[in-house]
């Protein structure tokens, strides 16, 4: 469990993975870290120099969940190398966070773009490209309180829970999205559809688009980001229920594994969950 100060709240976050009841390996992936410039105080005259604390906590979190992609070799590996690939490059964005305004938060999302564009080239450089090498699904979180900062590619979905009410913050990159957003398809052919799920885009694929957002955050909030290991097995309306009734994050994710392992844990699932304690 990570409990962190992120300026005027304390965010809860923790992660879990899991390789579900019907697949061999888990080619899911997650990783959750802290941004921070440390500030350290060398000396002072004050009688508490714990006043000086907040200048070297942490100030912001990045929460990233990937699920390599079934049906290709290398589902596992593309996972984890965009993990780490992720972890290089997002360094170099690291530094713009602080105090944003509208000028840097366009450039702060140019950066974290920038460092999925470099993850996608890492990937088709090191095992081909084509479209029919290892390839991942990559959605991505980054707390800079009050707002969180998306980067979106694939079927991976994000979602925040506030009084209750569970929004879905992307869109997901499938023919069936793609055909009912063309107006091509009703949403009830898509369901019907059996091409309907497959991937449009996919960091290491053929194509790859990357969808970005915001939303502002209120203490209560809670951020949510998983793979589709979940979201086919439980509907939004019991997501936000246990996200509701869980007494803290890791509890919330255990709940959430466990309800779509008992809805037939079909594939791997992974969750992050953060709550945003006032």
């Amino acid at each position: 469990m990570t409990a962190t100060a992120v300026t005027s709240v304390q965010v809860d976050a923790y992660g879990l993975t899991d390789v579900g009841r019907k697949r061999k390996a888990n080619e899911d992936h997650f990783v959750i870290v802290s941004l921070q410039r440390a500030a350290r105080v060398r000396q002072t005259s004050l009688a508490d120099p714990a006043v000086f604390d907040r200048l070297g906590g942490p100030e912001a979190f990045l929460s990233v969940v990937d699920d390599g992609v079934g049906g290709r070799p290398g589902g596992a590996v593309a996972s984890q190398t965009a993990i780490t690939a992720l972890a290089e490059f997002i360094g170099q964005a690291a530094g713009c966070f602080h105090s944003l305004d509208v000028d840097q938060e366009h450039e702060f999302l140019e950066q974290l773009e920038t460092a999925v564009r470099r993850t996608h080239q890492r990937l088709t450089e090191e095992y081909g490209a084509g479209g029919y090498g290892p390839a991942t699904t990559l959605t991505m979180a980054t707390l800079a309180w009050p707002r969180a900062y998306l980067v979106h590619v694939g079927d991976s979905r994000a979602f925040y829970l506030r009084k209750g009410r569970l929004r879905q913050l992307t869109s997901d990159q499938t023919m069936g999205e793609y055909m009912v957003g063309a107006g091509a398809w009703t949403e009830e052919q898509a369901r019907q559809a059996p091409n309907s799920g497959v991937l449009a885009s996919a960091v290491g694929g053929g194509e790859m688009m990357i969808a970005v957002g915001l939303v502002d955050l209120q203490p209560g909030d809670v951020l949510l980001l998983c793979t589709d290991g979940l979201t086919r097995h439980v509907p939004d309306q019991r997501i936000a229920e246990l996200l509701t009734r869980a007494p803290d994050a890791e509890a919330a994710c255990r709940e959430l594994v466990g309800a779509a392992l008992a809805g037939g844990g079909s594939d791997n699932v992974t969750v992050i969950v953060a709550r945003m304690q006032g």
